[in-house]
């Protein structure tokens, strides 16, 4: 009985009945989603109206503008930084094409002198040879006046002749220049002739030439003689 009067409340048969409109679902959702867009946009705004009033928003700016504008002045300190470094990288740069060029110079200086310290030495050679092509007085006819042999190391011998003519208006001479080495070997009695040279002079003339001393060999002397044909013209000699 009591089954059949709830079924009868509940159902079309009830003595009170309400007739509502009813929204499609996706008008429901809509409506849904604007109530918690608004919800969550109130509650942004009183999130953001928080930390305006505990004033951590304005503490952040502030940091960031204080962190770019020491970024900024770091900036610029690298910048001059970089612009003292190439400064100093030019400066060291000439520098060192300085010192290059400074010792080209130095060594081509170098050079320099040692070929004038060379050429001085040939001009006094030159010279005192040259100081014996004055005539002496009473020489007639074809003379050796000066005799030179010079030891470079131990195996080579450089030797020079002058001979001269002391007459003014002499003919010209041709002869031979006989030219022998004296000294020891390993202890005994050693000469040696070298080969003879033409001579051609009127005034004077120079001969010269480099000997190969043998292994053991010492020399200890050297004789030129000028010949003519079968006779001596002219003789010296030195020690060495």
């Amino acid at each position: 009985m009591r089954f059949r009067l709830l079924r009868r409340r509940l159902t079309i048969s009830a003595p009170r009945m309400a007739v509502r409109s009813a929204l499609p679902w996706p008008f429901r959702w809509l409506v849904i989603a604007i109530v918690f867009g608004f919800c969550a946009s109130i509650g942004l705004w009183a999130f953001e109206f928080g930390k305006d009033i505990a004033g951590l928003d304005r503490g952040s700016k502030e940091e960031i503008v204080r962190l770019r504008a020491q970024i900024s002045d770091l900036q610029g300190e690298l910048d001059k930084a970089k612009d003292e470094r190439d400064k100093a990288q030019s400066i060291a740069n000439t520098a060192g094409t300085l010192v290059t060029v400074e010792k080209a110079s130095e060594e081509k200086v170098l050079q320099q002198i040692k070929q004038l310290e060379a050429d001085n030495r040939s001009l006094k050679d030159d010279l005192g040879f040259f100081e014996k092509l004055i005539p002496s007085s009473g020489v007639d006819g074809v003379a050796i006046r000066g005799l030179q042999a010079d030891l470079q190391g131990d195996a080579t011998l450089k030797w020079q002749v002058l001979v001269i003519q002391a007459s003014k208006n002499a003919a010209e001479f041709n002869g031979r220049l006989e030219l022998t080495l004296t000294g020891t070997l390993s202890g005994k009695p050693w000469n040696v002739m070298l080969p003879q040279q033409a001579v051609k002079v009127r005034q004077y003339g120079r001969l010269e030439g480099v000997f190969e001393i043998p292994a053991q060999v010492l020399v200890r002397g050297v004789s030129a003689r000028i010949l003519e044909g079968t006779a001596v013209r002219a003789t010296q000699a030195i020690k060495l």
